[in-house]
């Protein structure tokens, strides 16, 4: 039976921290990795191929999500869990002791596989320990433990790979991984609601390539090499082809992987669009921002960390407001709908004057802003998890997590796409030293003449007012969203 009462005292402590630590590492191990990067090909060699070792991850998790969420609902979410964070810590052993690029890439997946029922089962506990009011509580609090940790991640893993080496960053995940494995044993096992375990293998294996096909076309767009036009056209079609043949066989499989029935709630299918736009909104933010402030701002490295921190806390913030409020009143999509406008507004001001103030300045207004965008995951999850009810929570979960992570990539993409065509419009050199950029050259612009960077300087400010007017255009979508969703009230 859920828990009664609010989310208090022992009961609160034991489920949160719980839940809380399998999804730390989830998020942060998709950012810890980042800043390792170039010292690992440095180690390795392939600088071509390392994007792949970020890329095979994601790819892995998003498609091992729908699994873990439809297992968690059969067999139990803490056996489950447990199981998962034990093949997470075994990749990642294997990820530090790995001896090419190529090998670690293979790691990468096989801890992505394990990193994918991570935050999709955490998720699923919540709604499963906690009654629908309280489960608000949660949900604010883990929102902000996801924003953090974004930010947390890139710091702690330059640190750990400057002082301890590039295979620190796997290592770390050991000890985290044992710590986490004792606190999900303190949760209440609850049985699965049984049946036979038949896996849709032609579903898992089409969802594989519909994933690997749009994530790698994505990855690739946001490289903006002309060459590979044809590839990409291949890829695109690839994806469609594979979409396609996949919604055939869900709707036809006794046994389906993907909860087709449950996308066809108009409180579901819209809640994850919602939760795909804010991905958008928010990674494209995290990607492109600490670009505008080096290169536009003239910020070293540490105080463009410093400068991120308004942003992530305010959505924190917001998010455990939000949390709070849904617990007391029992609304839900109302917050969002509120909160979105004023997220509007301010993108759309950050668009039209970011060039004109300092970065401290628009640091503090993105986190006032920011405050804002907390209103969206907290309400979107505890939506969803309601409207789906406990048999289906595991599957409902891995919806959220398959439109966030996909909303990310296409608006990063999108975002990346818009400031090259911008750029190379207006000057192709611009556009190549913004490419640089992209791959981690965040100095190439020191090489310039003062003159020639203060050119380059204003071409790329003004190619980032395109951006962020096309992060802005994601927040609208999303506030016409989280206006068009039926259930209101818990």
């Amino acid at each position: 039976m859920p828990l009664a009462g609010p989310p208090g005292g022992k009961s609160f402590f034991r489920i949160f921290f719980s839940i809380m630590l399998p999804m730390f590492l989830a998020v942060v191990d998709q950012t810890i990795v980042a800043t390792a990067l170039p010292a690992i090909a440095g180690t390795m060699g392939g600088v071509e191929r390392i994007s792949w070792i970020v890329v095979g991850y994601l790819v892995a998790t998003t498609i091992a999500a729908p699994v873990y969420g439809k297992l968690g609902d059969l067999l139990g979410r803490r056996r489950l869990l447990v199981v998962a964070l034990i093949f997470f810590m075994v990749a990642s052993l294997l990820c530090a002791v790995s001896s090419s690029i190529e090998m670690l890439t293979a790691m990468r997946v096989l801890q992505g596989l394990g990193g994918g029922g991570l935050m999709t089962l955490s998720q699923a506990l919540i709604g499963e320990a906690v009654p629908p009011r309280e489960r608000a509580h949660y949900q604010g609090y883990l929102a902000a433990v996801m924003v953090t940790s974004s930010t947390f991640g890139p710091v702690v893993g330059g640190y750990l790979t400057e002082h301890l080496g590039w295979q620190s960053v796997f290592l770390v995940n050991l000890p985290i991984g044992v710590l986490a494995i004792l606190l999900a044993l303190r949760l209440p096992q609850r049985a699965g609601t049984g049946g036979p375990l038949r896996i849709d293998m032609p579903g898992v294996l089409l969802f594989a390539l519909f994933i690997a096909s749009a994530m790698v076309l994505l990855e690739q767009v946001r490289g903006f090499d002309a060459a590979l036009l044809l590839p990409l056209l291949g890829l695109g079609l690839l994806a469609v082809v594979s979409l396609i043949l996949l919604i055939w066989r869900e709707k036809t499989a006794a046994d389906p992987l993907l909860p087709i029935a449950l996308m066809r709630n108009p409180t579901i299918w819209r809640s994850d669009a919602l939760a795909a736009c804010h991905g958008a909104m928010l990674v494209s933010l995290i990607t492109f921002l600490p670009i505008y402030f080096r290169v536009v701002g003239g910020t070293s490295p540490a105080e463009t960390g410093l400068l991120l921190l308004p942003m992530t806390a305010g959505i924190g913030i917001g998010s455990m407001i939000t949390g709070r409020a849904m617990s007391r009143s029992g609304r839900t999509a109302i917050f969002p709908s509120i909160g979105l406008i004023v997220v509007v507004l301010g993108l759309f001001a950050v668009a039209m004057w970011s060039r004109y103030v300092t970065p401290v300045h628009l640091a503090w207004f993105l986190g006032a802003t920011t405050l804002f965008m907390g209103t969206v995951m907290g309400v979107v999850q505890v939506t969803i998890q309601s409207a789906a009810g406990r048999d289906k929570l595991g599957a409902a979960a891995a919806t959220v997590q398959f439109s966030r992570a996909l909303g990310a990539a296409v608006g990063t993409a999108v975002v990346g796409a818009v400031l090259f065509a911008v750029l190379a419009s207006r000057d192709p050199a611009a556009a190549t030293f913004f490419a640089d950029l992209l791959q981690g050259d965040a100095d190439s612009l020191a090489a310039l003449p003062a003159a020639g960077r203060a050119v380059v300087q204003g071409e790329i400010a003004d190619a980032f007012r395109a951006a962020f007017l096309a992060i802005t255009g994601f927040a609208a979508l999303a506030l016409v969203l989280a206006w068009s969703i039926p259930l209101r009230r818990l």
